[in-house]
């Protein structure tokens, strides 16, 4: 089997051939059941919220943020299936760095107004494929669906969130 996966088939030896066969065709299968028709982006953005220390360790990541430890709750507020649009322009550390504006769904923009809200004075983190790139401070309350990350995305990033995700102003249009 690929990718060093070992089968161990207790079953009688008449039986080993047709255990064999079907586990390889699960195997096979396998990708385009997960898919389920739906598209997969290239490009993944979520953003996370600031928490307590003493959150569960298991739900909670330490990132530095001026200088200091801070604790992000692991499941993002907001992640790239909440958007509708994006938006890249030349960050202002120049070269191939870019910030992103992200346009929220209607459901995902009210979510972030009530976080937001609840939550000012604590840092909010953007991570884009996984990969920490900006930190916001929330003074206030974010009520007009626009998630902004300043610096750290690449062109690659921007590239990729063009398979995915439409333009600001072409929402509309479908992604080939």
């Amino acid at each position: 089997f690929p990718f060093g996966i070992r089968i161990l088939c207790f079953t009688p030896p008449m039986q080993t051939r047709r255990a064999a066969l079907l586990t390889m065709l699960a195997f096979a299968i396998a990708p385009a059941v997960s898919a389920s028709g739906e598209k997969k982006m290239k490009a993944t953005v979520s953003f996370h919220m600031e928490t307590e220390a003493t959150d569960n360790p298991k739900m909670i990541f330490t990132q530095m943020a001026y200088g200091k430890q801070r604790f992000f709750r692991r499941m993002p507020e907001v992640t790239t299936k909440d958007m509708v649009s994006f938006s890249p322009f030349p960050s202002d550390a120049g070269g191939d760095d870019y910030g992103i504006v992200f346009i929220l769904k209607e459901n995902a923009a009210k979510r972030l107004a009530a976080i937001t809200s609840a939550n000012q004075g604590r840092w909010m983190l953007a991570q884009i494929n996984g990969r920490v790139v900006d930190g916001v401070l929330i003074d206030k309350q974010i009520d007009d669906g626009r998630l902004v990350i300043w610096k750290g995305a690449m062109l690659a990033d921007v590239t990729l969130f063009d398979e995915g995700l439409p333009r600001v102003g072409q929402e509309g249009k479908k992604k080939k």
